[in-house]
């Protein structure tokens, strides 16, 4: 399937550890208001160096919240006190983390954008105290410095980190819908160049160390520590207290100098960017760039561009002024409040609410080794997963193989992975042709053809050769696992892992349960799926689970559409333009026009006339003439090797006017055409938590979101309820319905909540 990758990924962190160096006066002084060790921050003097640890309690990640503001107001007012100490070293005491970000629950909270303003000027007010301190700070970075945490670190004087894989550095508040409020913009663009800090904040992308280096983000570098006495993570961080110590003296005793010397290249941009034009220019290309990405549904990316070329063109005071004042206003739109809702579900998705299971999962089998089949050996081999790949032809074997090693060596390629951690990697996996070691699996996912005869077979052989605890995972997308399992000896050990296509880009997996999955059959799967870096959606079982079910009815609505004389250019137009990362039609060829027959078949029959719309028999001509999408050349579209434009199959046209049918006027405009389709899968979605097949409304945003494309702008179907308002959709609904009869009848569980008013899906 094709899906948003509007959202970021979550970061992985360790678990934190506090340590104390040896040579260290620790203090933890008092609050003056009362008896109480601060919570979030301590510090111990070394000669005239003040060493301030940052760990936030019960949390893997240390984030910026007024706790650890306050904290650090009253630390640094102490430092900048005491004449005895010279200068000072930020770190954290986390392994894997400096500073994840703000705390975004803090934005929540806030009813105005006036209370966001002040939030802003508050970190403002600090971050500039600690550029201008007389004494040279110096921050320390070691794991992910985000957000507020690179805020942070760039108002210091000197930025050392360690050279490893979990330290990244980056501006991702653009995925939450805002901008960096605390002098980012302002800071970000003197540091590393006004075209390097757009792309670092319009795109929110991770920076590593070693580019962050060559940039200008970061001065010093520090290779991690092996292992020794104590674990790696240890050593590492006080390695790195020891070296940032060292570089504070030097600051204060002018040895060393905070100015960096630019290349040739840096220093020809530079002088460029101090001409009034040529910034203009680079403005203007930005903006246009932006709104060809985002069609503006998306406010903003506009908005830091603005906020940057206010601090540039008319000097800081007004550059960090604007700056608040829309981070203020950004926090309070639908947009913010819709992806930053989408973040907290993917947070709760990220966790495994099944506990650990009673076997842990080290051997994998896989069976099938096309697109899907190798693609989940890929996320798994390389999390460590000792993989087996069977296929029944040694010509598809290799294809599968080849496909899993070109994953890694395209890590290698972009310096993710070293070619000796590549084959280190590949050791763990085994390519064959029969059922050899299976006796060894402690889970097996079949991945072959969607076809019930077939997955009984390979279910009945694999059985036969497997271990009591091993289970049977099956990858079907539309196929009911109760049908299965029919077969199992043991149906308490099957259960769907419903992977999306290309595997090791779509971050969802839809776990599917039946009445008789046990629940740590459930726990190995979520475990597994975890553990490949998945974001998990746990649903029950029935036709077309969750996910295809909810697309099928906007496949239908799109059939009747083309019908209706609506051209696939125009109709992938306004899908995009809603905020759908594909287009409707290209989303059809890129699925396949023969699975999306085959699934528009079972569930037409499973779900009768409330699934109708289009006639079937478009796909089942275009299946008849080799029309398969991308595939197979052809579908709505010709595909050409190379070519990235694609044009329309005027093969198509005959096709199309043999099965025209009049559109109806009134439910026809654009945006008629564009509510169609989003009130049929909103009111599928919903259907679904009504009928239980859906735990929570979270688990149906991140599955329509990530597995599905809906528009993140929108939050998911269930946040777009909420922030829509459920009468408007009901409203929207009952039109159609008029038009078209059951196929737009609202669910009860819409109705009642558009009777409701205060009844929210996310309280």
């Amino acid at each position: 399937m094709v899906a948003s990758r509007a959202i970021g990924s979550l970061r992985h962190f360790t678990a934190s550890r506090t340590f104390r160096s040896p040579g260290y006066i620790c203090r933890n002084f008092t609050r003056s208001s009362a008896l109480l060790a601060r919570t979030h921050i301590n510090y111990g003097v070394k000669g005239d160096v003040a060493v301030i640890r940052i760990n936030s309690p019960n949390s893997k990640v240390n984030t910026l919240n007024k706790e650890l503001h306050t904290e650090l107001v009253e630390v640094m007012n102490e430092i900048w006190a005491s004449d005895q100490i010279r200068s000072a070293v930020l770190i954290s005491s986390k392994p894997g983390c400096f500073i994840a970000g703000a705390d975004i629950n803090m934005l929540a909270g806030c009813k105005t954008s006036q209370e966001v303003v002040q939030i802003s000027q508050e970190g403002q007010k600090i971050f500039e105290k600690l550029e201008k301190s007389t004494k040279p700070i110096v921050a320390a970075i070691s794991g992910s410095c985000l957000g507020g945490g690179l805020e942070l670190a760039i108002s210091c004087h000197y930025r050392i980190a360690t050279k490893d894989k979990k330290t990244v550095l980056g501006a991702p508040e653009v995925l939450l819908g805002i901008l960096p409020g605390a002098g980012g913009t302002q800071r970000l663009p003197k540091m590393v160049g006004i075209p390097a800090a757009f792309d670092m904040m319009l795109t929110g992308r991770n920076i590593r160390a070693d580019k962050a280096k060559k940039m200008g983000l970061v001065d010093q570098l520090v290779e991690p520590l092996g292992p020794g006495i104590k674990p790696p993570e240890e050593r590492t961080i006080e390695y790195l207290e020891e070296v940032a110590v060292t570089f504070a003296k030097g600051l204060a005793d002018k040895k060393i100098s905070a100015k960096r010397d630019k290349g040739l290249v840096e220093k020809l941009t530079s002088y460029a960017m101090t001409i009034p034009f040529v910034r203009q220019q680079v403005y203007k290309k930005v903006e246009e760039k932006v709104q060809k990405q985002t069609k503006g549904l998306y406010p903003a990316p506009l908005k830091i561009i603005d906020v940057v070329k206010t601090g540039i063109e008319q000097g800081s005071d007004a550059g960090y002024l604007y700056e608040s004042q829309k981070f203020g206003e950004l926090a309070m739109t639908k947009e913010s409040k819709a992806l930053m809702g989408l973040y907290h579900s993917q947070v709760q998705c990220k966790r495994n609410r099944f506990g650990a299971p009673q076997k842990d999962v080290k051997h994998l089998a896989i069976l099938g080794a096309g697109l899907m089949g190798a693609g989940i050996a890929q996320v798994s081999v390389d999390k460590g997963l000792k993989t087996v790949l069977k296929d029944a032809t040694l010509a598809g074997l290799d294809r599968g193989q080849q496909q899993v090693f070109k994953g890694l060596n395209d890590k290698v390629k972009k310096k993710a992975l070293t070619s000796f951690e590549r084959d280190s990697i590949f050791s763990n996996f085994t390519g064959q042709l029969d059922y050899q070691g299976f006796e060894k699996a402690d889970m097996v996912i079949e991945a072959v053809f969607e076809d019930l005869n077939l997955k009984h077979k390979v279910l009945k052989e694999v059985e036969a050769v497997i271990p009591d605890h091993c289970v049977f995972a099956s990858n079907t997308s539309a196929l009911p696992i109760n049908k299965i399992a029919a077969v199992s000896k043991r149906p308490e050990k099957v259960i769907g892992m419903h992977y999306f296509s290309p595997v090791d880009k779509m971050q969802l997996l839809e776990i599917v349960t039946t009445e008789k999955t046990s629940k740590d059959t459930t726990a190995s799967a979520a475990t597994v799926g975890l553990k490949q870096g998945k974001v998990i959606i746990v649903v029950k079982d029935g036709p077309g689970f969750y996910t295809t079910r909810c697309l099928a009815p906007m496949m239908s609505e799109v059939m009747r559409i083309l019908q209706e004389g609506v051209g696939p250019k125009k109709l992938d137009s306004l899908t995009t333009g809603f905020g759908f990362p594909v287009g409707a039609a290209t989303l059809m060829d890129e699925v396949g026009v023969d699975v999306a027959h085959h699934v528009s078949e079972d569930l037409g029959k499973a779900f009768g006339e409330r699934f109708g719309g289009g006639s079937v028999e478009l796909l089942k001509q275009m299946v008849s003439k080799g029309f398969l999408g991308r595939k197979s050349g052809k579908g709505f579209y010709i595909y050409e090797k190379g070519v990235k434009s694609k044009n329309l199959n005027s093969d198509m046209d005959s096709i199309l006017a043999s099965l025209k049918v009049p559109p109806k006027p009134d439910v026809s405009s654009d945006e008629d055409v564009q509510y169609r389709l989003v009130t049929r899968f909103v009111n599928e979605a919903v259907m679904c938590l009504q009928e239980g097949i859906l735990a929570t409304p979270a688990e149906g945003d991140i599955g329509a979101v990530f597995g599905l494309g809906f528009p993140p702008c929108l939050g998911g179907p269930f946040r777009f309820v909420d922030l829509y308002g459920a009468q408007k959709a009901v409203d929207r609904l009952r039109k159609y319905e008029a038009a078209y009869g059951k196929q737009f009848s609202p669910c009860q569980l819409l109705i009642d909540h558009a009777k409701s008013p205060n009844k929210k899906f996310y309280q």
